[in-house]
């Protein structure tokens, strides 16, 4: 079982996007000298949600504060950055950190910020398979030319190979992840044998029949069974440690719908469609329902039970639900001496 954090930087109520940041900072250090297994860092614009811009700039500060420890983007926005660019960030965090980069990227949703980053409606409806070819292509490949009207180029040299000889002696690229919603992503993913980042909202049903699908689509993709099988998803999620029963529904009942509340109303739409958002105290139950939020036995049990109804062994566990930088940071420690030896 690979356990390891979620990380949103969430402005909560009252607080500065500083504090916020420097939380995320701290709760990633923390995730390391807990023993967790890796950090997963979220990438939002212009809303409190989460204000980390630019989760590899994230990435590169705590590869260099943290020495164990595997850091990853969950994610980073496709639609937002022209792939060889962000495969130019990949290949150099990859390299630099011995091979500890995963690069977490997704569609994202129909926000501003494809009007404020250029990219346009089309790239969040259409144009997300032909940026994941180009990126992967500049992660696999010497040369690489630009096909299409967006991302037409001349061919030019990949510098640095991101499949160069790390110090290990292993010459692969950095790990890439697709955060999938909905079947059709899914099946990109699985023909091109990528695992799949499955959202918090997701119960342990949905994403069974989503690897399910994942598993039967790279199976007719034509790849092995060793890969199919072995394809190393992440499930998001939530954790809330306490002692009492209901001490750590609580503490995020309490904390958790402010934030949401500011965060998702936050959200503007390209094209000003009309959107539905969700309830911020029925969302926060639900995510207590479903995920390690209680004691240390029960939340070992409730991770143990998604492993074995789903076969996700990795888990990205948002752990600053209670918004503040000392009970996040007692989060952390306890999943790493409380929960994680009873999975062991």
């Amino acid at each position: 079982m690979r356990i390891g954090t979620f990380v949103l930087a969430a402005q909560f109520p009252g607080q500065g996007p500083g504090e916020a940041l420097h939380r995320a900072v701290r709760s990633a250090e923390a995730a390391e000298e807990s023993g967790l297994d890796s950090v997963w860092l979220a990438e939002h614009h212009f809303v409190p949600y989460g204000v980390c811009p630019s989760a590899t700039t994230l990435a590169a500060l705590l590869l260099g504060r943290t020495r164990r420890i595997r850091v990853g983007t969950a994610v980073s926005v496709l639609p937002n950055h022209h792939p060889v660019a962000l495969g130019e960030q990949a290949a150099l965090l990859h390299l630099t950190s011995g091979g500890r980069f995963s690069l977490g990227v997704g569609r994202g949703g129909p926000w501003v910020d494809l009007e404020v980053f250029g990219g346009g409606l089309d790239a969040y409806e259409n144009g997300f398979p032909q940026a994941l070819e180009l990126l992967l292509d500049w992660l696999r490949e010497p040369r690489v030319a630009g096909r299409g009207e967006r991302f037409g180029f001349r061919e030019v040299a990949v510098v640095p190979r991101a499949d160069e000889l790390l110090a290990d002696g292993s010459a692969q690229g950095p790990e890439v992840i697709v955060a999938c919603t909905s079947p059709k992503t899914v099946r990109l993913a699985a023909g091109r044998a990528l695992p799949m980042l499955l959202g918090m909202h997701c119960g342990d049903e949905e994403k069974a029949e989503m690897v399910a699908l994942w598993r039967t689509a790279a199976r007719e993709a034509g790849h092995p069974p060793e890969v199919v099988e072995g394809a190393a998803h992440v499930s998001a999620g939530v954790a809330q440690i306490a002692d009492g029963p209901g001490d750590a529904t609580e503490t995020l009942v309490k904390t958790m719908p402010g934030w949401l509340r500011q965060g998702l109303d936050a959200h503007v739409t390209v094209d000003d469609r009309h959107r539905v958002m969700r309830d911020p105290v029925a969302y926060t139950e639900l995510l207590c329902g479903l995920h390690p939020v209680g004691p240390p036995r029960l939340a070992a049990d409730r991770l143990a039970a998604t492993a074995e109804r789903t076969g996700i062994t990795r888990f990205a566990l948002l752990v600053e639900g209670s918004g503040d930088l000392a009970a996040t940071e007692e989060n952390v420690r306890r999943l790493g001496t409380d929960v994680l030896p009873l999975l062991t």
